[in-house]
């Protein structure tokens, strides 16, 4: 091959490629609660792995990221006037 056809393959081969984001560390603070000398668990347990496994809590569902297990939110409803 000639030099013209081996730029073109380095070229292409680096055009598509984009830019790994980086992982922020994940926050313990965020799941338990130091009162005194008791710790207190700030999220539920997924009741099908057992404890140690918590559920993470989105706008309207908590799920286990383990299992798959899925308990929806109650949404209150505004009562329409009439």
């Amino acid at each position: 091959m000639g030099k013209k056809v081996k730029k073109k393959q380095k070229l292409k081969k680096r055009a598509g490629k984009k830019k790994k984001r980086t992982k922020k560390p994940y926050l313990v603070s965020k799941l338990f609660k130091v009162e005194g000398t008791a710790v207190k668990r700030l999220r539920k347990y997924c009741p099908v792995c057992g404890s140690g496994v918590f559920l993470a809590e989105h706008e309207d569902r908590w799920s286990c990221g383990r299992c798959g297990y899925t308990e929806w939110k109650k949404i209150k409803v505004k009562a329409k006037s009439k």
